[in-house]
């Protein structure tokens, strides 16, 4: 879809001999495709995990990126860690940022 609406502009500058408007014109509407197709969607995306981040509270079930399961037992938020526990008796000290927004969590632990 990106690259016919590309294409078709290359060929209407091209073919009209404008000048340097029209090249401007199709610069700006290259922009604005891809910001609304790869920048914005990243950009909402990275505000959606940053807001699940913030919002773990105690007692949240997690998932980190090194794949651990576990229930938040503390939060430090001088260091922005969190205290996890992954079996009984068994915490780790996990940086809030290295935890999942969208991953699964298994409540078999």
């Amino acid at each position: 879809m990106i690259m016919n609406t590309m294409f078709i502009l290359l060929q209407a500058t091209a073919n009209g001999q404008q000048g340097g408007m029209s090249f401007i014109i199709m610069m700006v509407i290259i922009f604005a495709i891809m910001w609304f197709f790869m920048i914005r969607p990243q950009q909402k995306k990275q505000k959606e995990i940053q807001n699940f981040r913030n919002s773990i509270t105690v007692g949240s079930s997690i998932v980190t990126a090194g794949g651990l399961y576990g229930t938040v037992k503390s939060i430090d938020d001088t260091d922005n860690t969190l205290m996890v526990e992954i079996a009984h008796d068994v915490r780790v000290k996990v940086d809030r940022n290295s935890v999942y927004a969208t991953a699964p969590v298994n409540d078999k632990a």
